[in-house]
């Protein structure tokens, strides 16, 4: 079992790469993507944000940027449309690389769907429809059959479709988490051969940032059973890519052994073991979540 990972720390937001990003300063962002890759990053994310003085021109830019110094590929992520196309047609292998992303609002499958199609990348298509995040799997199934539909329609098949069913923090509570996983299950169904990403740290926004990463491993390890093909994640964060990477298959059993409600006694678990335990119970709302759930 192996999730590829698309990195996700060159990032307007970042400390170090959001200011090279904006003096157009390629240093940090290079050490970045040479780091990225070294942890075992399969994807390097360029997200630049909403960029929406300079988006067409940022995007292009550190697309060259990083093509230049790498040959993994690359994620453009941005919700600004106009720099998004910029980026791809600025790409000199623009069928490796992500489209971050086609959601449901009309202008932007219109503007977005043909680029693509052209282009032969990757498209994350998520899950954000006219009225916001779907809120249930059947709403999310509803989702995935219309826009699939009208990226087939252009030419764009399954298997360059990465549906993102979209992550919420367990903060908001543990119904949506589980409902993002039921329809994991059901995607192989509705979507014969398309792939499935996630912005795995979403699930831990809100919480303490010592305990974050707690709360990712598990959640990825959760996805993992249902044959997620890759996510954003924080490639610093050494365990998780083990994990992500099928090194650590003794904890991927743990949870979803969990998942199946065949839970083993805790007392016969390691401390390790234990993180995962606590913090799986707690994803599904076997537990109530509070940021002191490890100690408990």
């Amino acid at each position: 079992m192996y999730v590829q990972c698309i990195a996700e720390s060159i990032n307007i937001m970042g400390n170090r790469t959001g200011s090279a990003m904006r003096a157009r300063d390629p240093r940090p962002i290079v050490e970045m993507a040479h780091e990225e890759v070294a942890d075992g990053g399969d994807f390097l994310d360029l997200n630049i944000g909403p960029a929406r003085k300079d988006g067409p021109d940022l995007m292009p830019w550190i697309v060259s940027v990083v093509e230049d110094v790498t040959d993994c590929p690359l994620s453009l992520d941005t919700t600004n449309a106009d720099a998004l196309i910029a980026g791809m047609k600025a790409a000199a292998h623009p069928e490796r690389h992500i489209m971050n992303s086609i959601s449901l609002q009309p202008e932007r499958m219109k503007k977005l769907i043909p680029v693509a199609a052209e282009a032969g990348c990757f498209v994350v298509g998520l899950l954000w429809g006219v009225d916001g995040m779907p809120r249930d799997s059947n709403e999310r199934a509803a989702m995935t059959i219309d826009l699939l539909m009208a990226m087939n329609e252009a030419g764009i098949p399954n298997e360059k479709i990465l549906v993102d069913p979209i992550a919420t923090p367990i903060t908001l509570g543990s119904d949506q988490v589980m409902s993002g996983l039921e329809f994991m299950s059901m995607l192989p169904d509705i979507a014969p051969g398309a792939k499935s990403t996630v912005g795995l740290s979403n699930v831990s926004n809100g919480v303490d940032t010592k305990l974050r990463p707690y709360l990712n491993r598990a959640f990825l390890a959760m996805l993992m059973k249902h044959g997620v093909w890759s996510a954003i994640v924080d490639t610093y964060d050494h365990e998780l890519i083990e994990l992500a990477h099928g090194e650590r298959p003794e904890l991927l059993k743990l949870v979803h052994d969990i998942m199946d409600d065949n839970d083993p006694d805790p007392s016969s678990l390691s401390d390790k073991e234990l993180e995962y335990y606590k913090t799986t119970r707690v994803l599904m709302g076997k537990t109530i979540f509070s940021e002191s759930w490890l100690e408990l």
